[in-house]
This record gives structure tokens, C-alpha cells and sequence, in this order.
């Protein structure tokens, strides 16, 4: 994976929050562990990132009660000739390439506009339309407040604690994020809930579903990364080679509901799972990326997903 050099950082589309102080508490009233990332124990860390990491609809005491972060530190820093050797600018630049993808993929696919969604950076904690959370529960999309949430310390946890060190990991994660937010936009994600509702005994499953298509609307972004631009025709990405899709299969796979319940030191259990299993999550990654089509990406239909 080659970034161009000449490509502008756009760090509008961010909400940098991380010298904000956040919020305490946890999403939805669930107490997550404080403090961050340090300190926590793996294994309850791999069951928060496994429920998760994906969208977040929960409304905890504070819901809809959000704040806002100062860009100018970030503004100046991915201006500077090294910018692209930080990792808070090098995800900026992620984050400009899928929204510029979905900018045109959205209404080619689907005969919908695409509106921009914001990605805030926060370190420890932060308050959401959502809730507050803290960095225990890894990056999420909230449809409250239409963002993206991520404490940029989860990409250690990913690379040291579960397995998964390859830089492409980086942009998957964010990719299937805004994959929750193209959900929202269709209706997809409120549509779900709804069938929620009316059928509890199939939540999971209904989850799963979910999960499995903002992994397959990833995959579809990175089979078009290399034509995204800055808005004024200089290209994102030089290159993305089939070792960086091979990383973004192999951060699928650590992930997967299977695995993470092995890694926490308790036995699979299908009922319990609500993103999907390590095969299913390679397998719409590749089932995207392959298509280079988001209309591949029905995970709901009749059979899609047994």
C-alpha cells in the first residue's frame, strides 16, 4: 500500500477530540473498563472489541449529548512533508479515500446521495449521540449522531494482543465503519432493528447479517481505493497490492465471533455471535472486494448467509 505523496489531507472530514477529555461511563449503561486500553485484561477486552466493533445503537444516560474537538493541531501536523509517516494523518487520508469512493459508488449503486459522515478521534473516552464509551469498546458507528468513533490506540490492541499488525488492517476498520453509515443512509440498519423488534429469537442473526455487509462494502471501497482522489484529481493511493488485501483477510478472520471466543477462553457458541465467524467475514470481505460492487453486498437475502 503507496499513499501519494501529493495527495491533499482533508482534515475536515475528522472531529479531533482527543485533547477534549471525553465522558465516563459506558455505552448504553454498560460499564466499560476505565482508563482506556491500559490496564485492561485481554480477555475482556476481546469480548468488548467482539460485541463491539461495528455500530452502536444504544442510548446511555447522556445520549445525544456530544461534544466537539479543536482540528488545528491535526490541521497543521498533516500539512507538514512528513505527514503521511504520522498515523493520525495517514488514517485522515483512509478516511478521505472511502468517503470519496462513496461519494460516487452510493448513487451509481443504489440511486441515493451520499452524505459525508465525520470520523472523531478521542483518546480514553468521549460522549456520543449514542452514549459515552470509553476506548474498551473499539471503534463504532453511531446513527444518532451519524459518526464514526475510533481511539487510535485500538490499532495496538489489534496488531499486538490480537493478531492482526498489517497496516491495511487500518483502513478496513474504517471502511467497515462508514459501511455501517451507507446502512443508515439506505435504511438498512433501521430496517434490521425493526425486524429485531418483531422477531427477538432472530437478533443475532439479524446482526450478523449487518456486520457481514459493511465488511462486503469494505472490500468493495478497496477494490476502488486506487481511484479515489483529494477533490482536486490527485490520486490517494498510488498502489494497493494483494498483500495488503491479504491483511485486511487476515484482520477479518481475528475478528470473527468464533475466534474471539476462543481467544477469551470460553467455547464457541453460534447464538452468541453478532458480527459473524472468521470464515463469514473473510468471505464477504473477498465476496466485495471481488465484485468491486456494493449491489454484491445483500447479506439478507434468501440464503446469503446460512
Amino acid at each position: 500500500m503507496e499513499l501519494n505523496e501529493n495527495a491533499r489531507i482533508d482534515t475536515s472530514q475528522i472531529d479531533d477530540q482527543r485533547s477534549s477529555g471525553g465522558g465516563g461511563g459506558g455505552i448504553g449503561g454498560l460499564p466499560i473498563g476505565g482508563g482506556g486500553l491500559t490496564g485492561i485484561i485481554v480477555t475482556l477486552l476481546i469480548a468488548i472489541v467482539g460485541g463491539y466493533f461495528g455500530i452502536n445503537t444504544l442510548t446511555g444516560s447522556d445520549g445525544g449529548a456530544t461534544q466537539t474537538g479543536d482540528n488545528t493541531g491535526l490541521a497543521q501536523k498533516c500539512s507538514q512533508s512528513d505527514a503521511r509517516k504520522q498515523l493520525d494523518c495517514r488514517n485522515v487520508l483512509y478516511v478521505n479515500s472511502i468517503q470519496d469512493y462513496w461519494v460516487e459508488a452510493l448513487p451509481a449503486s443504489f440511486g441515493e446521495q451520499y452524505k459525508p459522515a465525520k470520523t472523531v478521534l478521542f483518546a480514553n473516552a468521549v460522549k456520543t449521540g449514542c452514549g459515552s464509551a470509553d476506548s474498551g469498546v473499539g471503534p463504532f458507528y453511531c446513527p444518532a449522531d451519524d459518526k464514526v468513533y475510533i481511539d487510535l490506540t485500538f490499532y495496538q490492541v489489534l496488531a499486538q494482543q490480537l493478531g492482526a499488525p498489517g497496516e491495511f488492517a487500518q483502513p478496513y476498520v474504517l471502511a467497515h465503519e462508514y459501511g455501517h453509515h451507507v446502512q443508515d443512509l439506505l435504511g438498512t440498519e433501521a430496517a434490521m432493528r425493526r425486524e429485531q423488534e418483531r422477531s427477538p429469537r432472530d437478533a443475532n442473526k439479524l446482526s450478523v447479517k449487518l456486520e457481514l455487509q459493511a465488511d462486503c462494502y469494505a472490500g468493495a471501497w478497496a477494490k476502488n481505493a486506487t481511484g479515489t482522489d483529494d477533490g482536486s484529481g490527485q490520486k490517494i493511493f498510488k498502489s494497493i497490492s494483494q498483500q495488503d488485501i491479504q491483511e485486511g483477510l487476515d484482520t477479518a478472520a481475528k475478528i470473527g465471533d468464533d475466534t474471539l471466543q476462543k481467544q477469551s477462553g470460553g467455547s464457541v457458541n453460534p447464538a452468541e455471535f453478532t458480527h459473524g465467524t472468521s470464515a463469514q467475514r473473510q468471505e464477504w470481505f473477498r465476496q466485495g472486494y471481488d465484485s468491486g460492487s456494493p449491489k454484491k453486498c445483500d447479506t439478507f437475502a434468501a440464503g446469503a448467509v446460512s
